[in-house]
Order: structure tokens, then sequence, then C-alpha cells
């Protein structure tokens, strides 16, 4: 048993050097539990083909339409220049003197709005460095500024979030997207506002030293304008009325709210007790099925907003599709490597461990998800192993104690967006090379928006529902 339980964390701890050096997670994550099946004990081609495989199969099986149609819609919104068109009426709105808040507040419609949270960091990377430029801001604040806005609040906290770390929750706790929206609307406005003190405090802390945008130099950056979308851009599609940009965001925050908490409700679903559709219930998958339909109105929105230019279009599509492929396929890999850890005779002591401290359902599910999340670098990865894992175990566990399943679905995914983004994430290294940047320069400030802070939001949130329940 010494050696299985030394063999999973042996295997932690070369998934996460093996993501740092730049090894791509669909390759670390089967050599990381190759080392874990061999401390173990057990088959390593039985356990590869009839446990990884299965798993990692069965999460593409869920959310690759999520993936697909989100990054599609981000694309399209990208070579349409809505999102510049977006940025620049924003930065209007708050003026340009407000870089930091602009790139914040932008970046986060985006997200809320349905866009891949890796193709809001594309688009938004070459206008904040021009608010920056323009604002005479240091550079290295730029990566934690966009991150506060696509990493943060808005993947997490704000009820209805169409992002994936939004509808896993529900695929095990039976709840929907808008779930406890008072405790994610006051963690959102928490981590927002702290952010933003954070990022002030140090633009003038750095500027009082006398550093200036061009004050560092940068690290080379790889692929970055060859991926920003720029090379694609119909000029031809950019209205004039700035109002007509908004409307596939508004189009996919209108259509999810509305299945979510109107249409899906008054519908008859008892079909899908049947056992062809597995068994299921609307409230397991209503989550999954209204950000489906409102991307996907979204992109409809769109489409018929530039029909004339319907086939510039099609390079949106065809790039969105490339780029859906490796985000879901790495997730994948690393819940697969979950379940091969979980798989092993160790793992159970590892959670009978977990189970025996007493802690309760709200406070279990939030260590469990924080700390999987930060050894495997990806905050839905690292949710949907310790779910897949142990949450049947915590839906079980709050019933017996009381504790509420909505607040425990928004308090989970919180918990996934803290420790994700520690230095060997891949959205961070992701993030730092479209920045030019390099960790040195600029991981203190984007771990301090979208790390320190959520870890003490989430628990000082954990502790006020432990005391008075949700609201």
């Amino acid at each position: 048993m010494i050696f299985g339980i030394a063999g999973i964390i042996i295997s932690l701890v070369l998934l996460i050097t093996l993501a740092y050096r730049g090894v791509p997670v669909i390759l670390a994550a089967p050599v990381a539990s190759a080392v874990c099946l061999i401390f173990s004990g057990a088959p390593l081609l039985a356990s590869y083909t009839e446990i990884f495989m299965p798993a990692m199969a069965g999460f593409v099986g869920s959310f690759f339409p999520v993936f697909l149609v989100g990054a599609v819609f981000g694309v399209l919104m990208t070579v349409s220049g809505y999102a510049e068109s977006i940025a620049r009426t924003v930065t209007g709105w708050v003026g340009s003197r407000s870089a930091i808040a602009a790139t914040v507040i932008t970046s986060a419609l985006m997200t809320y709005g349905g866009i891949s949270l890796f193709v809001v960091a594309f688009v938004m990377y070459p206008l904040a460095r021009e608010l920056f430029r323009v604002a005479d801001i240091p550079r290295r604040l730029i990566p934690g500024t966009i991150a506060l806005g696509i990493f943060t609040f808005t993947m997490t906290a704000l009820p209805g979030t169409p992002q994936v770390q939004n509808i896993i929750p529900g695929q095990f706790f039976e709840t929907g997207a808008y779930a406890a929206p008072g405790i994610g609307l006051l963690g959102g406005a928490l981590i927002l506002g702290l952010g933003l003190l954070w990022l002030e405090y140090r633009r003038s802390a750095l500027i009082r030293k006398g550093e200036h945008f061009e004050s560092i130099e940068s690290a080379p950056v790889i692929g970055g304008s060859a991926d920003d979308g720029s090379s694609h851009q119909l000029a031809t599609l950019v209205p004039a009325n700035k109002v007509v940009p908004f409307l596939p965001l508004l189009t996919v925050f209108a259509v999810n709210f509305s299945c979510t908490l109107l249409i899906f409700p008054r519908l008859d679903w008892s079909y899908l007790a049947e056992e062809q559709f597995g068994e299921i219930t609307m409230e397991a998958r209503s989550g999954l099925w209204a950000v489906l339909l409102a991307i996907l109105a979204g992109i409809a929105v769109l489409v018929l907003l530039n029909m004339k230019d319907i086939r510039s279009l099609r390079v949106g599509f065809t790039d969105g599709v490339k780029r859906s492929m490796l985000p879901i396929f790495s997730t994948a890999s690393e819940v697969g490597y979950g379940a091969v850890v979980a798989s092993v005779a160790a793992f159970a002591v590892v959670r009978d461990s977990v189970f025996n401290m007493g802690a309760g359902a709200l406070w279990t599910s939030i260590m469990t998800t924080s700390i999987t999340a930060g050894l495997t670098g990806s905050s839905s990865g690292g949710m949907t192993i310790a779910l897949n894992a142990l949450g049947e175990d915590l839906r079980q566990m709050a019933t017996a104690d009381g504790t509420s399943l909505e607040a425990m679905h928004r308090l989970t995914a919180m918990a996934a967006g803290g420790l994700d983004t520690l230095p060997h994430s891949g959205a961070v290294v992701t993030l730092l090379i479209v920045c030019g940047l390099t960790h040195r320069q600029a991981y203190k400030d984007l771990g301090m928006v979208t790390l320190a802070i959520p870890v003490v939001v989430v628990l000082g949130l954990a502790g006020l529902v432990s005391a008075v329940g949700a609201f």
C-alpha cells in the first residue's frame, strides 16, 4: 500500500514537471498514469484500454460539443471584427486612462458571452498592449489584467456563465448553470473588486519606481501574431453601429437564461427515464443543453448579420474546429489519468482519509477540487477528476448533512478556479507566451489575481455558507 501511495504522489509530480516543461498533456497524462500503475502493481495494458481510454472518451462525449461551438463562436467573433469593436467600444465608455479596467471588462464580457478562454486571450493581447502603451502602464501587468477577466469570476463565479467550468458540477449535483446566484454574484464582485485594487496598486507602485511600458524586454512570442486572428480580419464586416457586435453575446445570455429558468422547467422530460436515454434526469443535463443551444444561437445571429460575406466566415468555422481539438483532448487526457489513479487500491485509502476528516460535504468538495485542479494545472480537468472519484459520495454526504447542492455547485466551481493557475498551468504558460513575457516578469501579479484572491474569497464564502446557509 505504501508503494501505491508513493506511486500516486510520484505520478502527480511527474505530470506537473512534464506539463511545466512544455510536454503536451495528451502525452504527459498517459506517462504519469503508467508510473502510478507500475507502483501499484496493476496491469498496464488492461488499465490503459479499459480505464484510461473510456474515461477520456466519456469526457469528450459529454463536453466536446461545448468546446467545439465555443471555439467556433470565438473565432467568428474575431474574424468578423466584432471582438475588436466591442473592445474599442468598452474602452470608449471607460476611458483610455482606465486601461486596466477597460481590459478586464472587455475580457469578462467576451468570456461571459461564451467565447473560449484561449480565444479571448489571443484577441485581447494586441488590444491591451495598445491601451497600456498609450496609458504608459508597465507591460508586466498585461497578463494579470487579461487573466482577471477570463480565468476568474466570469469562468466560475457568475451565475449562468457558459464556460465548461460552470457546467461540470451540474452533471454530478443535478444543478443548473444559475445555481446559488447570491453566492456567485457576491464572490464575483469580491474577486473583481480585489483584483482591480491589486492591479491599480501595482501600477502605482511600479510607476513610482520608474517603470514604464517599455521598461522590460519582451520574451520571444511563439506564434503570437499568427494566432491572434488578425490575419483573418474581415474589415468589410466591421459594423458602423457599435451596438451590433454585442448582439451575439446578448443572444448567448438570453437563450441560456431562458432555457435554464423558463423553458426547460416547463417541458415534459419524462422520456429521459427510458433506458435508451440512460435513465437520466433533466436537472443532470439542463446546464449543458442550455449552454449548447445558447452558443449555437449566438453563432446563428452572427452569421445572419453577415450573410453577404458568408464565404469569408467559412475561415472562422474551419479555424474554430481546429482550435477546439487540443483543449478538449488535453483536458480529457487529464480525466483519463484521474480515472487511473482512482482505480488503484491506494486511492481508496486516500479517499477514506479525506472523508474521515469530518469536514462535511461542502468543505470536502472544495478541498479535493482545489488540490486536483492545482496538481493538474487545469480547472476543468481537476474538477472532473475529483467529482468522478467522489461526486456520488459528496451528493450523499450533502443530503445527509443538509448542505445545499446549489451552494456546493457554485463553490466547487469557484474552488476549481484557484490553484489551477499555479506556474505549471497550461493556461498560464500560454497566456505568458501570447503576451511575450516570462514567469519572472509577470507571474507575481497573475498569481495574485487568479490564485491568491479567488482562494481567499472561496474560503470566506464557504465559511459564510457554513454559518448562515446558502443565499
